[in-house]
C-alpha cells in the first residue's frame, strides 16, 4: 500500500537523543527535546508535525546551521557514515555540505543570492566541491535545471531569483541540492510552493535519485499527503519531542497517539458546499491582458492572455494551473497591483482599470490580498503587533484605545497567541508568519479577498483552521475570494467554481465537483492525476 523500510539498507544517518535550545534573554526554549531517529541508505525518512514542533530545527543542528547566538545544541549525536557531524571543525562539515549531503531550505527567497544570476549560484557547488571547469559545471546546471522541470533552462540561467515565481525559486533550491548527487539529501519542505504536477515530478525525481544512486532522504513536510506516497519511514514529531514513528501503513492506518489521530484527521478530504449565491455579480474580468517585455527579447511574456471571467457576490472562484501559469499575476491585475495591458476589471459599479494609483486608495479597504511568501510581504522592522495594527488604523475607525483588542481578535483568529505581539517576522516559522499575512488582510474585513497560496506553508491543523475561518468569514460577511493554489484538495474543499489556467488563458472552467469529477481537458486530467495522497482518500 504505502512504502516500505528496506531490511537490507545500512544506516547513513544516526541520531541520538538530539537536544536543541534557543534563549533569548532570561527565558530559554527547548527547541528539540531527546531527538533519535536515523536514515537509511536508499531510503526516505519523513518528519512530519506541526509549525514550531522541532522538524526543520533538528535539520539545521545536523548541519551545524542553527542561528547564532540564540541557538544552542545541548547535547546529543548524529552520526553520518560513523562520523559524528555535531562535534565536527566548521571547516570539515563545510567540505561535507553541499557535497555527500545536500539540503533543500524551506524558503528559497530568502536563500537564494538576490544579487547573483541563478546560473552563477547554481554552479558554485560544482566548482567549490569539484575539479569540474565552468565550461562543464554550465552544461551541468542547465541539464538539472530541465530535470527539475524549469522551461527554457538556458534563459533561467541569466535570470535573477525575483525574476522567477515562487515555484520556479523552489526547483532552482532543489536543483542546487542535487547537482552534486549527494549521499544524503535533507529536504525541508521541498514541495511546498511547487504546483501538483511539478510536485510529483519532484517527488519521482528524489524517488528515482534514491533508488538510482542509493541515496538516503531525510525529508521534512507538513504536507500528509506527500509524506504518504513518498516516505519508507515516518517520524511524528509534536513540541521539539518525537511521539509516534513507524512505517506509513501502521501511521496513517493505525496511529496512536492522539497527536498524530489529530493531524490525520485534519487532512482536506471533503468537497465543497456550494451556498446559495445571490447570482449578483461583484467582479467582471473582461479580456485581460498582462504582459511584460524585456529588453533583450521583444517578444512579449504573455502572463495573463484575454482572461474573462466573473464571480458573485458571496462566491469563492478557485485559481488552479502550474507555477508559471499566470495564477499570481491574474490576481495582482485584478487589484491594480501589477499593471495591466488591455481589457477591463470591473468592481461593483466600477472600471478600476481605468482609475488612477490616487483614485484606487479608496478601494484597498475593500479589496485586499494575501500574498504567497509571506516573509517577502511582510515588513521586517514591524512586529506582529504593529503589522495588523496598521490597517486598522488606515482604513477602520477602530480607536487607539481599542486597538490592542482589535489585534488581539485577530491573531487568535488566525491561531497565533497574543505572546508573540511584540515578535518580528524573522522570529517566526514559515506558516506561524503567513497567519500573520492572513490576519493583515483579514483586518479591514474586506469585501472581496484575492488569496494567493493562503495556506501553502502551512501544517495541516492550521491549514485547516484557516479554511474553516475563511468559510465562516465567507458565510457571515458574504466575503468574495479569488482563491490561488495549486492544492487541488484545498480548492476542491474550498471552492464554489474553479478555473483552471495554462500559459496565461483560461482552458476549463465550472462547478467545482463537476470539474474533479468530469474533467473535459487534457491538461485539466493531468492535474488531477497528480494530486497526492490518493490512498488517503
Amino acid at each position: 500500500m504505502f512504502g516500505t523500510q528496506k531490511n537490507n539498507c545500512m544506516a547513513l544517518l544516526d541520531v541520538n537523543n538530539l537536544q536543541v535550545s534557543f534563549s533569548s534573554k532570561d527565558e530559554v526554549h527547548v527547541a528539540a527535546n531527546d531527538v533519535s531517529f536515523s536514515v537509511n541508505s536508499n531510503a526516505i525518512t519523513a518528519i512530519i508535525g506541526e509549525s514550531g514542533s522541532g522538524k526543520s530545527v533538528t535539520c539545521y543542528a545536523i548541519l551545524g546551521l542553527l542561528p547564532k547566538p540564540a541557538g544552542r545544541l545541548d547535547s546529543g549525536e548524529a552520526k553520518f557514515l560513523e562520523r559524528d557531524l555535531l562535534t565536527m571543525s566548521e571547516t570539515d562539515l563545510r567540505k561535507i555540505r553541499g557535497s555527500d549531503i545536500g539540503m533543500i531550505f524551506q524558503d528559497p527567497m530568502t536563500c537564494l543570492n538576490p544579487y547573483m544570476r541563478i546560473g552563477k549560484q547554481l554552479m558554485e557547488p560544482i566548482l567549490i566541491h569539484t575539479k569540474t571547469d565552468t565550461r562543464i559545471a554550465k552544461s551541468q546546471a542547465i541539464e538539472m535545471l530541465d530535470e527539475v522541470g524549469i522551461k527554457d533552462p538556458s534563459i533561467a540561467m541569466d535570470a535573477y531569483p525575483f525574476e522567477l515565481s515562487g515555484g520556479m525559486r523552489q526547483r532552482v533550491m532543489i536543483a542546487m541540492a542535487l547537482i552534486n548527487s549527494p549521499k544524503l539529501l535533507i529536504a525541508d519542505e521541498p514541495t511546498t510552493a511547487l504546483d501538483v504536477t511539478i510536485q510529483a515530478q519532484i517527488l519521482s525525481l528524489i524517488k528515482s535519485l534514491q533508488r538510482k544512486r542509493n541515496i538516503g532522504v531525510l525529508l521534512v513536510s507538513h504536507d500528509l499527503a506527500v509524506v504518504a506516497d513518498i516516505a519508507d519511514e515516518i517520524v511524528v514529531m509534536q513540541n521539539g519531542r518525537i511521539v509516534e514513528s513507524g512505517e506509513p501503513d501502521s501511521i496513517f492506518n493505525d496511529p496512536k497517539h492522539d497527536y498524530t489521530k489529530k493531524l490525520i484527521s485534519a487532512i482536506p478530504r471533503g468537497k465543497s458546499e456550494i451556498s446559495a449565491q445571490s447570482r449578483e455579480t461583484l467582479l467582471e474580468v473582461k479580456n485581460l491582458k498582462t504582459w511584460f517585455y524585456r529588453e533583450s527579447n521583444q517578444e512579449p511574456i504573455r502572463a495573463v492572455d484575454d482572461v474573462s471571467l466573473t464571480i458573485d457576490k458571496g462566491e469563492v472562484l478557485g485559481l488552479v494551473g502550474e507555477s508559471g501559469s499566470g495564477k499570481s499575476t491574474l490576481g495582482r491585475s485584478i487589484l491594480r497591483l501589477t499593471p495591466i495591458t488591455g481589457g477591463k476589471v470591473i468592481f461593483g459599479e466600477t472600471d478600476l482599470s481605468n482609475l488612477k494609483k490616487s483614485d484606487l486608495k479608496g478601494f484597498r479597504k475593500r479589496m485586499q490580498m494575501i500574498f504567497q511568501d509571506p516573509y517577502a510581504s511582510l515588513n521586517p522592522r514591524m512586529t506582529v503587533f504593529d503589522t495588523l495594527a496598521e490597517p486598522l488604523l488606515l482604513h477602520t475607525s477602530v480607536e487607539k484605545q481599542n486597538l490592542s483588542r482589535s489585534v488581539k481578535k485577530l491573531m487568535e483568529d488566525v491561531g497565533l497567541q497574543w505572546a508573540f505581539a511584540k515578535k518580528y517576522p524573522h522570529e517566526f516559522s514559515g506558516g506561524q508568519r503567513q497567519r500573520v499575512a492572513i490576519g493583515r488582510a483579514l483586518a479591514t474585513r474586506p469585501e472581496f479577498i484575492v488569496a494567493d497560496e493562503p495556506v501553502s506553508a502551512l501544517d495541516v491543523t492550521i491549514q485547516a483552521q484557516i479554511l474553516d475561518l475563511l468559510k465562516a468569514l465567507k458565510d457571515e460577511h458574504n466575503l468574495t475570494m479569488l482563491f490561488v493554489s495549486h492544492d487541488l484538495a484545498v480548492v476542491r474543499q474550498i471552492a464554489d467554481r474553479v478555473a483552471v489556467l495554462y500559459q496565461g488563458k483560461i482552458v476549463e472552467k465550472g462547478i467545482t465537483h463537476e470539474v474533479f469529477e468530469r474533467p473535459k481537458e487534457k491538461y485539466t486530467q493531468e492535474l488531477i492525476a497528480s494530486i497526492p495522497g490518493k490512498l488517503l482518500y
